[in-house]
């Protein structure tokens, strides 16, 4: 007889806390190895899984699921779920899951921006000083040979002295607004509520944020309040001179908008790194001098994935060992 390649996963430990794992078939589970000598996991994307989608039996006695990627989380899965307490998330936007409805039910849930906020802030700072010093458009205009024929290249903007307005001073945001002071910029920011312990300027409204900034940086997360919370009147506050960088979710630009007003030079240049229809991008924007953009790659870094795992694995123990969470999100 063979022998027994995984006996782990066909005599679970029930003495060990269960975790449903929730993703799409799609998503892998690279801390599976970690996860499994701490908790009893029911996936049902598992091959090797010896419980089904949502198993009865079990159901009743999930108290914290890890929701993988973008999964969606709906109102409908959670019912099958009615001693949930916890969601713990992998990604900084929580779009897909039903916020609404954990707050109605008092689960807890948390995101991975903690784990994501170093890169994905250095990811903008970069897409912003491409955009202001054309960095990129300059290295086209040398491989398509033009230097020789067409002379020097325009030159770009500079950065120290300009008014940047964060959108979201959560954890990515604050990581911004760090960079941002050490290159000599004035911040000011708009949330959803002031923050007593931050001395930037606030501004209640996203219009008025723009009206007294030279940059946005977009960085909170998308629900159905933020949904195109930078919008036609957004733009037009913040001026011809005016640059956007988003490292948050397409969605929270009205992308029909953006693209007329750049394509009139009605702002100074974008840096995007989502889209609203990912991975589908507006072929109007491909011809754009003064527009970066990137496959939404901000927050990914080989040093940040490994720190999502880590903030997933000290959530869930800290959970089950009843000690405070790290990351968690507040619903409104």
């Amino acid at each position: 007889m063979a022998a027994n390649k995984n006996p782990r996963s066909q005599e679970p430990n029930d003495d060990l806390p269960l975790v449903y794992v929730h993703r799409q078939t799609s998503f892998g589970l690279p801390l599976k190895d970690r996860l499994v000598n701490h908790f009893r996991l029911v996936d049902p994307c598992d091959c090797d899984s010896t419980h089904k989608p949502i198993d009865t039996s079990l159901s009743n006695s999930v108290r914290a699921l890890v929701v993988i990627g973008y999964t969606p989380l709906t109102s409908e899965t959670l019912s099958f779920l009615p001693s949930l307490e916890l969601v713990v998330g992998s990604s900084a936007g929580l779009d897909k899951v039903d916020l609404q409805e954990c707050h109605r039910r008092g689960i807890v849930v948390t995101n991975a921006s903690l784990a994501f906020s170093e890169d994905a802030a250095d990811y903008a700072m970069a897409l912003l000083l491409d955009v202001l010093r054309r960095i990129s458009a300059a290295e086209r205009y040398i491989r398509g040979r033009m230097w020789p024929v067409k002379g020097d290249y325009r030159l770009g903007s500079k950065l120290r002295g300009k008014r940047a307005g964060i959108v979201g001073l959560g954890a990515i945001g604050s990581e911004v607004a760090k960079r941002l002071m050490a290159f000599g910029c004035t911040i000011a920011y708009n949330s959803r509520k002031k923050k007593p312990s931050v001395l930037f300027p606030f501004y209640s409204t996203v219009c008025d944020l723009a009206a007294n900034s030279d940059i946005l940086i977009i960085t909170c997360s998308l629900t159905p309040k933020t949904r195109h919370i930078v919008n036609k009147d957004v733009m037009t506050a913040l001026g011809s001179e005016g640059l956007i960088i988003n490292v948050g979710r397409g969605a929270l630009i009205d992308q029909e908008e953006l693209v007329q007003f750049l394509m009139r030079g009605n702002i100074y240049g974008a840096g995007l790194d989502v889209f609203e229809n990912e991975p589908h991008v507006p072929e109007e924007l491909f011809a754009l001098e003064n527009v970066v953009l990137s496959p939404h790659r901000a927050v990914l870094t080989p040093e940040s994935l490994e720190a999502v795992q880590e903030l997933i694995f000290t959530n869930l123990k800290a959970f089950f060992s009843n000690e405070p969470l790290r990351s968690v999100v507040h619903i409104e």
